[in-house]
């Protein structure tokens, strides 16, 4: 069996012969900077709240329910003081190296971007963006989150909603079929920081045909098997030995 420094050259080999590498990033990549992810045992889904917070964060919970979506949103989704870490930084220095096509990802915390990477498809939105639900006027999330009680529209009195997909809604078809396209012109996807059982998005995997499929993540996957380089261990173990 492969020592992890061993599985860090192959991956490193990897990247140095890649011509198109695509990240695919989910929650597990924020951790390093203090957001936590929703799955671990010291994720949001194990924190006990009067509602679960699985269904907290569904549309029809925001419908029915807007003082306690909005206490736990402002409480436990608005990091707005986390900092990009190593792991998004690499990827930002692969795309500006004109290594990398762009990152996938599931999180909404707007760190990919902050990092400096450009071309990030963001599959469940940002907590960045927040619209008037009557006149789609923008809100920023300090708005939100300096906001008292359930934020509304100061033109309209409507209420807001973050630009953030919750359960039981669909995903923006634009950024779907950009993130396909993207996986599919990959010959490298990096996949890292997910449990890949949350769908639509994890069958995007599913899209890639390139050479090398490559998962990091501390926990097992239902796609390990699929795998060219399986690597189980922290990104502050990885990362750091990496370079673009």
């Amino acid at each position: 069996m492969s020592t992890l420094d061993e599985k860090i050259s192959q991956l490193q080999e990897i990247i140095d012969s890649a011509k198109h590498i695509v990240f695919f990033t989910g929650a597990g990549v924020s951790t390093d900077s203090g957001i936590p992810d929703f799955r671990s045992q010291d994720g949001l889904y194990h924190l006990k709240y009067k509602y679960p917070p699985e269904e907290i964060v569904s549309h029809h919970f925001f419908v029915q329910n807007p003082e306690e979506f909005w206490e736990f949103y402002k409480d436990k989704m608005l990091n707005l003081d986390a900092e990009p870490n190593l792991t998004h930084k690499f990827m930002a220095e692969c795309e500006k190296a004109g290594k990398s096509l762009g990152v996938v990802t599931q999180n909404i915390d707007g760190l990919h971007q902050k990092a400096g990477s450009e071309k990030v498809y963001e599959l469940h939105g940002s907590v960045l963006r927040n619209y008037c639900t009557r006149c789609g006027q923008f809100y920023s999330a300090e708005y939100i989150k300096n906001s008292s009680g359930i934020p509304v529209c100061e033109k309209d009195g409507a209420s807001i909603k973050p630009d953030v997909v919750l359960y039981e809604e669909g995903l923006s078809d634009p950024v779907i079929r950009g993130a396909i396209a993207a996986i599919r012109s990959a010959d490298v996807l990096i996949v890292l920081g997910t449990s890949l059982v949350v769908y639509p998005a994890a069958g995007l995997i599913n899209y890639f045909s390139g050479k090398h499929l490559v998962l990091i993540n501390r926990d097992v996957t239902p796609y390990d098997s699929n795998a060219d380089l399986l690597i189980q261990a922290s990104f502050s173990d990885v990362f750091p030995k990496l370079h673009v």
